[in-house]
C-alpha cells in the first residue's frame, strides 16, 4: 500500500512541477524579445504576437511531450538516426544551449540589464558578478534530487510573483500609446514575430529540460512510464499558459513602450525604459531582481541537464562535470553579451532545422515501415540547408552561389522548410515501396 501511494504525486507536487517546468523556460531569451517585438510591431503586435507564440509556446510544448513519450532522454528521441548521428546531434544541442551560449549568456544579460546600470559596465564587474552568480549555479546543480524542491517551491514562486507584477503594471499603468510598425512588422507581421520566437531557442532548451524534468518526477519515487509521461505532459502544459501569458504581458509593455524607448535596439533597453519610468527610483532594482532570477533559474536547469548527458557519454563523474561546466560558462560569460550573441547565431540557426524535424516527426512513425529510412534523409537534408542559412547570417552570402540564396523562405530564415518536405514525400514513397525490414536487418 505504501509503494502504491509513492507512486503516484499529490496535486501540489504536480503543480510544483508545472512551475519548475515554467521556471526553467523563462530565461534571457525570453524576457528580452516580446518586448522589442511589441515596439516595432505597432498597431500590428497582437498578429505578430500570434505567430511569435506558435514557436515560442508551440514548439517548445509539443517537444516536451515527445521526450516524455521516450523516457526524456534525447538519445532516445534521436534513436531512427543511428546511435553516432544522434549522440553527436544531442551532444551539439546540449553544448548549443549550454556552457557554448545559453548558460553564459543568461550572466551576461542579468548582468547587462539589471547590475550595470547601477555598478556601470566594466571588466571588472561583470568578473565579480558571474563568479557569484556561477557559485550559485554549482551549488544548486550539486543536487539534482533536490531540484523540484529548490526551484519549484522556492525560486519559481518569487519569479512568477515578479513576472506577475511586471505583467499587470504593463496593462494598468502603459507608458504611452501604440507608435508605427517598422516596415518589416507592417508588411508581414505574423511571420516577424514566428521567426523571433524561433530565437527564444526555447525548442532547444525543451530538448535539455526533458531530462530534468523527468528526473524530478522520479525523485518523487513515480516509475510508471504511463504517469511519467502524463505528469511531464502535464508540466509542460502548465509551462506553456505560464510562457504565453507572461509574453502577452511583455507585448503589451512593449507597445505602450514608444513614448519612453522609441529607437530602442533590443528588448532589455524596453524593458530598462518601462521600469525605469513606471516604478521610478525603484525601476532599476525592479529589474535587476526579475531579470537575475529568470536568468538563474534558467541557468541550473541547463547545468544540470548537461551535466546529467554528459556523465553517462564521458568518463567524469556528475559533480566533476558540474564543476567544469560551471567553470567554461563562467570563462565564456567574461566575453560580453555582443560577441556572445554573434557567435550564437549562426550555430542555432544551422542546428534549429534537424531537431525540429526530429521532434515532429516522431509524433508520425507510426505512417511508415522504418524510422530510419525516413527521419535520417529529412534531417539531413534540413541541416544542410540549415547551414546554409547559417553562413547567410555569418555574412558569407557573396560567397554563396546566386541559387542557394534565393530559396524559397530564404528570406524568413526557414529556406530548410520546402526541400525538407520535399524530401519526406521522397522517403515516405521509398519507405512504402521497400515495405517492412526483413527480420534479419531488424
Amino acid at each position: 500500500m505504501w509503494s502504491l501511494v509513492m507512486k503516484v504525486l499529490k496535486g501540489q507536487d504536480i503543480l510544483a512541477l508545472g512551475f519548475m517546468t515554467f521556471a526553467l523556460f523563462v530565461g534571457a531569451g525570453n524576457i528580452i524579445f516580446p518586448p522589442i517585438v511589441g515596439l516595432q510591431a505597432g498597431p500590428h503586435v497582437w498578429m505578430a504576437a500570434l505567430g511569435f507564440l506558435v514557436t515560442a509556446v508551440g514548439l517548445p510544448v509539443v517537444t516536451v511531450i515527445a521526450l516524455a513519450r521516450v523516457g526524456g532522454a534525447m538519445d532516445a528521441l534521436s534513436s531512427p538516426i543511428g546511435k553516432i548521428a544522434g549522440g553527436a546531434l544531442a551532444a551539439v544541442c546540449y553544448l548549443a544551449v549550454g556552457p557554448l551560449f545559453a548558460t553564459p549568456r543568461t550572466a551576461t544579460v542579468s548582468f547587462e540589464v539589471g547590475l550595470a546600470p547601477l555598478t556601470g559596465d566594466t571588466p571588472v564587474a561583470l568578473f565579480l558578478y558571474s563568479l557569484a552568480y556561477f557559485l550559485v549555479v554549482f551549488w544548486v546543480s550539486l543536487y539534482p534530487g533536490r531540484l523540484l524542491d529548490t526551484v519549484g517551491r522556492f525560486l519559481a514562486p518569487l519569479k512568477i510573483i515578479a513576472l506577475a507584477v511586471l505583467g499587470i503594471a504593463a496593462f494598468a499603468l502603459p507608458a504611452g500609446g501604440i507608435g508605427e510598425a517598422e516596415p518589416a512588422y507592417a508588411a508581414a507581421p505574423f511571420s516577424q514575430g514566428f521567426i523571433n520566437g524561433y530565437l527564444t531557442m526555447d525548442t532547444l532548451g525543451a530538448l535539455v529540460f526533458g531530462i530534468v524534468i523527468v528526473n524530478a518526477i522520479r525523485s518523487r519515487g513515480v516509475e510508471s512510464p504511463r504517469l511519467i509521461t502524463r505528469y511531464a505532459i502535464i508540466a509542460g502544459l502548465i509551462a506553456g499558459v505560464g510562457l504565453a501569458l507572461v509574453y502577452v504581458s511583455l507585448f503589451r509593455l512593449g507597445s505602450g513602450s514608444h513614448a519612453v524607448a522609441a529607437g530602442a535596439s533590443n528588448g532589455a533597453a524596453v524593458l530598462h525604459a518601462y521600469v525605469q519610468h513606471t516604478f521610478g527610483s525603484l525601476g532599476s532594482g525592479f529589474l535587476a531582481v526579475l531579470i537575475s532570477l529568470a536568468c538563474l533559474v534558467t541557468a541550473v536547469g541547463l547545468t544540470c541537464a548537461c551535466a546529467e548527458y554528459f556523465a553517462k557519454v564521458l568518463p567524469l563523474s556528475y559533480r566533476t562535470l558540474v564543476i567544469i561546466l560551471a567553470m567554461f560558462s563562467l570563462l565564456v560569460s567574461n566575453l560580453g553579451l555582443t560577441k556572445l550573441i554573434q557567435f550564437s547565431i549562426p550555430v542555432l540557426t544551422a542546428i534549429y532545422p534537424p531537431c525540429i524535424v526530429l521532434v515532429a516527426l516522431s509524433f508520425c512513425k507510426g505512417f511508415w515501415q522504418s524510422q530510419g529510412r525516413v527521419v535520417a534523409p529529412v534531417m539531413l537534408v534540413s541541416l544542410i540547408f540549415g547551414l546554409i542559412d547559417a553562413l547567410k547570417g555569418a555574412g558569407f552570402t557573396d560567397y554563396l552561389p546566386g541559387v542557394l540564396t534565393s530559396l524559397p523562405l530564404s528570406d524568413q530564415g526557414l529556406a530548410w522548410l520546402v526541400p525538407s518536405v520535399i524530401t519526406l514525400a521522397g522517403a515516405v514513397a521509398v519507405d512504402r515501396l521497400m515495405g517492412k525490414r526483413s527480420e534479419a536487418l531488424a
